[in-house]
Parts: C-alpha cells; sequence; structure tokens
C-alpha cells in the first residue's frame, strides 16, 4: 500500500471522526437542556472520572494516556458549548464607563518625575496626583476610597515582570481601569559635588537595577535595591556619602542632581508598561484585554485543558504569567491576558465557566492601553 492510499484511509477515518464527534455534541446539548430543566450542574466530577477510567480500560496500553488525553479535550469541549446554553444574562459583569478625561486623584508610587508619574499624566494629563512610598501604600489608598485610581508598573520588555505588582493584584479587591506604555531611559545621576570615582554604590528599584545591569558590571559597581527609582534619588540627594542613583532624566533634573551618564539601559528600546488601579470595574467600547488571575488543581494536563476552553471561545491568549502563592507548597496563581471584551457574549460565558468550576478566580479587568503622549 502507498502513501497515497494510506493518507486516503486516513481522510475516511477523519470523516466518520467528524460525524461521530459532531453526533456526540449534539446529544451534550440534549444533556444540557435536561440540567437546565433540573437545575444541575454542567461540571460533575464523579461522571468524568468513570468515563476517563472506562476509556483506559478499553484502550491499547499503547494510547491509554493518549485516548485520555482525546477525550478529556472532548469533554472540555462538551462542557464549554453545554455553556452557550446554561449562560444566563444575569451572569455579566456589571461595569462604569471609563472616562477619556479626568481630574480625579491618582495614588502614584515615588516622587515627581517618577516614570509612574509620567505614565498617570499619560491616562489623566489633569489628574490630582497624591505621591506615596511604597506600591502596597498604592493599593491600599485606592481600596480605601483616597484615590479613585492608582499607578502601577507591571512589566517591562528588558527585566520582564514586576512581581510584587502581580501579588499585590491578588492580595487587594483592585481591578485595572486601563494600561499605558513608557519609554524608559535611565541615568546614573549623583550629588553636584560628587566624583563618578568615588561612588562605588547605585540605589534604585530592583527593575531598573536589572535594566542597567550590564552597565553596573562594566563600571564595577555595587547595586541597591531602593522602594522605587525617585525615592532612590531623593535618598542619594540626602545622603553625606557619594552615592549613585538609577532613575529617569526628569527627576535628577528636578532634585538638582548631576547626571554621570545617560541612557544606560541594556536595551535602546526599553519600555515599562503600567496599570491604572481602581476599586469600581470600569470598560469602554474600545476595551480589548481582559485580566484574570486563577489557580489550578494538581491534577494531569490541568494547564492544557484550561487553554482548551479559550480554543473552544475563539479568545487569543496574549500572556500568561504564573506566580507563586506564599505559605503554599508549590501551589501558583495563573496571571492571564487575552483579547476580548466582556460585553462579548462568548466572553462573558467563558468567565462565568471559569467563575463556576475553579476554586479561585479573579476577574481583573477590561480595558484599553492610553496612547497619549
Amino acid at each position: 500500500m502507498d502513501l497515497d492510499q494510506l493518507r486516503e484511509q486516513i481522510n475516511n477515518i477523519d470523516k466518520e471522526l467528524l460525524e461521530l464527534f459532531e453526533k456526540r455534541m449534539n446529544v451534550c446539548l440534549d444533556v444540557a437542556k435536561y440540567k437546565i430543566q433540573n437545575d444541575l450542574p454542567v461540571f460533575q466530577t464523579q461522571r468524568e472520572e468513570q468515563i476517563i477510567k472506562k476509556i483506559r480500560s478499553m484502550s491499547e496500553g499503547w494510547l491509554c494516556d493518549s485516548s485520555q488525553v482525546l477525550f478529556t479535550t472532548i469533554m472540555d469541549i462538551s462542557k464549554s458549548l453545554q455553556y452557550q446554553l446554561i449562560y444566563k444574562d444575569s451572569d455579566k459583569i456589571s461595569y462604569k464607563e471609563f472616562p477619556s478625561v479626568s481630574d480625579s486623584a491618582v495614588a502614584c508610587p515615588g516622587t515627581e518625575g517618577s516614570y509612574s508619574h509620567i505614565a498617570a499624566r499619560k491616562i489623566f494629563p489633569d489628574c490630582k496626583i497624591k505621591f506615596y512610598e511604597d506600591f502596597e501604600s498604592v493599593f491600599k489608598a485606592v481600596v480605601d476610597g483616597r484615590s479613585e485610581f492608582g499607578i502601577m508598573p507591571i512589566q517591562n520588555s528588558t527585566a520582564g515582570s514586576v512581581h510584587q505588582a502581580y501579588e499585590l493584584l491578588k492580595k487587594y479587591d483592585c481591578h485595572i481601569a486601563a494600561s499605558t506604555k513608557v519609554k524608559v531611559s535611565h541615568c546614573l545621576a549623583v550629588k553636584p559635588n560628587t566624583q563618578m570615582c568615588d561612588v562605588k554604590e547605585i540605589y534604585s528599584h530592583e527593575q531598573a537595577l536589572a535594566q542597567c545591569s550590564e552597565y553596573i558590571k562594566e563600571k564595577g559597581l555595587t547595586p541597591r535595591k531602593f522602594v522605587n527609582t525617585a525615592l532612590a534619588a531623593e535618598f542619594v540627594k540626602e545622603s553625606d556619602k557619594p552615592y549613585g542613583a538609577i532613575c529617569s532624566e526628569e527627576c535628577a533634573n528636578r532634585l538638582g542632581l548631576k547626571i554621570v551618564s545617560n541612557s544606560i539601559t541594556n536595551a535602546d528600546e526599553n519600555y515599562t508598561r503600567f496599570i491604572l488601579l481602581s476599586k469600581d470595574i470600569y470598560s469602554s467600547d474600545n476595551a480589548k484585554t481582559i485580566s484574570v488571575s486563577l489557580s489550578l488543581p494538581h491534577t494531569q494536563s490541568a494547564l492544557y485543558r484550561l487553554l482548551t476552553k479559550f480554543s473552544v471561545a475563539g479568545l487569543n491568549l496574549l500572556r500568561i504569567e504564573s506566580r507563586p502563592i506564599a505559605s503554599r507548597d508549590f501551589d501558583v496563581v495563573f496571571y492571564l491576558d487575552f483579547e476580548g471584551s466582556i460585553s462579548n457574549p462568548q466572553v462573558a460565558r467563558l468567565i462565568a465557566e471559569l467563575k463556576s468550576e475553579l476554586t479561585y478566580f479573579k476577574f481583573l479587568g477590561n480595558y484599553c492601553e492610553i496612547h497619549r503622549r
């Protein structure tokens, strides 16, 4: 038998598989209707376990695991389709319309001239800035109602994710209302009377230190972590020792520091993405990004099965980030960004499905990126 004949056999088998798949899905929809009439949950663990156990016993030994993957995927597709019938309009996420302009208070880490300050002004040029010493204080200000919004770095194109921001998103009941991107061009700044040959230690936020690691290594300097870049610059200004700070040129100039070197980042195109925090859920017609956080059970193919749901819904995942849960034995929380709008019924159904199936699920926001200069 030649290759063409073998491929023809596969084509015929695929046709039979498709017909059987469609037949099975139609029966599954009838099951969904029955569950609606009898107020039964879509996901029934024992029934699924029984099916998998039976499939494994019927499979040839070398295909046992593969058969399990095939049928768990079929069942996941089935559940997603059932949710399309069972989903109720009452499960929709309500939100406020995101304002295009605002003079509201925005909580901002650091001081004037910080990159967070620049990002806040980029989103709301006329907002009232309230500065706080650290990231957690910004979250607290939003949750307590002292500021309607807060600004927070979340990801850098060179140094990666700002891990503390993800941990605080889990800890506090805040949502993402918008995002923006700021080009980061760090400089090394010292007090006007400081000679560079005397500088041995430099202070900045750990992200800025990572973004400038090559320069730091080349100059033989010792990096010291500080709460953020702007406050590090203030610390250097007030210190009686010959320290250096990595910060923005705007911050250095505002504080009267001497700029020793400009553009010291490892990459010329170095950007940080900032998120705008709010206690309320905001969205808009042009909101294209959805962020959620969730945890998964320690079971075989749990992440794969989660991704199947997004594929069935026809949604494009933009980012997956995992962070360990403190005081838990290797448990993690996943942070996902995907394209979509909560006004889209397909998206709303997926969110309702995830909320009903997972022990921990949090909707973080549906927002757009602000591009003002």
